[in-house]
């Protein structure tokens, strides 16, 4: 990989991206209005406290898996990986710059998802604001490597969204949000060990409750890191130039 290659591609990924406004309402906005929606469901109640920060770190991730890997299959749809990977542009160059390119979405996103949850919408935490602001970023960067590595087992951009309830699905029911993991069944809680966004919403809820549990919240994040950079990994071994 050349780091000016990477730097280069994450530049026009983010150029096309500031000329596509309804992506940038996906990006920025939706996950605001969701935590506002919910805060005002359970006004009064100790709920927003309870499932608010897990949910900072689900949302990011559905978005920039969302918006990655139906971008990705765009590209490859149109014709323009093909021209681009016949530059001195590796697929590690590709992937490298998406993931730049939608890691800074993603702390665009954190930072007004977070900062809006905790200062507007009263969201009661124990640990550090700042930390919290850590892991929805990596929350997000999961979501972005997870997109492009799935995104090369798609034909059209129905297929792209099928993924969602397909992979997305079953982590977020198995991830502790609905049912503490603890309790799950032999089997799922099994499952559950093996899947990414539990080990993003058990640092959320570190932080929640937890003002001292740093170790834990940076031991989970490795392993949400461990999986992204597999993923990333994959992604490049098998990115494809077209889609017939």
């Amino acid at each position: 990989m050349s780091p000016r290659l990477t730097l280069v591609t994450a530049g026009r990924v983010l150029r096309q991206i500031r000329h596509d406004p309804r992506t940038i309402g996906l990006l920025v906005v939706v996950p605001f209005v969701l935590l506002g929606l919910l805060a005002w469901i359970y006004k009064n109640t100790p709920v927003f406290d309870s499932i608010g920060a897990p949910l900072l770190g689900v949302f990011p991730f559905v978005v920039m898996f969302l918006v990655t890997s139906i971008a990705t299959l765009r590209e490859r749809r149109s014709g323009t990986l093909e021209r681009l990977l016949t530059l001195p542009l590796g697929k590690g160059d590709l992937l490298g710059g998406y993931a730049v390119a939608f890691g800074a979405l993603a702390a665009v996103q954190a930072v007004i998802a977070t900062a809006s949850s905790v200062w507007a919408l009263g969201l009661d935490v124990a640990g550090s604001t700042w930390l919290l602001l850590v892991v929805a970023v990596f929350d997000a960067v999961l979501g972005t490597a997870l997109g492009l590595f799935l995104s090369a087992f798609a034909a059209t951009e129905f297929q792209a969204v099928q993924f969602l309830p397909a992979f997305v699905l079953p982590q977020f029911l198995l991830c502790g949000l609905l049912v503490a993991r603890d309790e799950l069944p032999a089997f799922l809680h099994a499952v559950s060990a093996i899947l990414p966004l539990s080990y993003a919403v058990d640092a959320m809820r570190t932080i929640t409750t937890d003002a001292s549990g740093g170790a834990d919240v940076a031991r989970d994040m490795g392993i949400v890191l461990a999986f992204a950079v597999a993923a990333l990994a994959a992604g490049s071994a098998t990115l494809r130039r077209r889609t017939d």
